[in-house]
């Protein structure tokens, strides 16, 4: 497939998912959003769920851009970027629209493999991500010498999974589940205790 309708395809797929749910959106769902036939599709992709493992690769792409766009000057600057943005996105936002996609195809992980094994590669590398923060923190002095960045990022990370779920549930203002991390990070991390946060 050349690369313009390969990511028309895939981006008409991120599209429908928003609006429909994993469950509800169909191939001809998507080929109306990207405005293509439902046989060139099929011409790619054997099934939906062909087509939504090729979906898994491309969101993973735009989710590891993100994360490395995150910057700071200090180990604590860089975790407080990364809890902006993974956490604090607008409504409508891009970053909005990536968290409703991992949502929505979140709930079909337990039912099929390729899903889930696409699913733990975002999972690993945000673990991997923010163990090598906090293990920059612990080597600067920055975070307390007594953390194991192992532990703090398997926490950190389920807080997030938790975060996203929640908001998508109950509708939490972004702005307080970023503080709410912060303040976890400044009270169990920082090695002085709680202490200002730039970002």
């Amino acid at each position: 497939m050349d690369d313009d309708a390969a990511t028309e395809i895939l981006a008409a797929t991120h599209r429908a998912l928003c609006d429909r749910g994993y469950a509800d959106v169909t191939l001809a769902d998507i080929a109306a959003e990207a405005d293509r036939s439902k046989g060139l599709i099929h011409y790619y992709y054997d099934d939906k769920e062909t087509l939504f493992a090729a979906f898994l690769d491309y969101l993973y792409d735009r989710y590891t851009e993100r994360i490395e766009s995150v910057a700071g000057e200090t180990p604590r600057d860089r975790l407080v970027g990364l809890f902006e943005t993974v956490l604090a996105d607008r409504k409508g936002s891009a970053g909005e629209q990536l968290r409703t996609a991992m949502l929505a195809v979140n709930a079909q992980a337990p039912c099929d493999d390729a899903i889930r094994a696409r699913l733990e590669r975002f999972d690993e590398y945000l673990l991997d991500r923010v163990a090598a923060i906090v293990a920059d923190g612990v080597a600067t002095g920055e975070f307390a010498d007594d953390v194991d960045p192992t532990v703090a990022a398997e926490f950190l990370v389920t807080a997030v999974a938790g975060a996203h779920a929640r908001r998508a549930a109950v509708d939490r203002s972004p702005d307080r589940i970023v503080e709410t991390m912060t303040r976890y990070a400044e009270r169990h991390l920082v090695a002085d205790g709680p202490a200002e946060v730039s970002g």
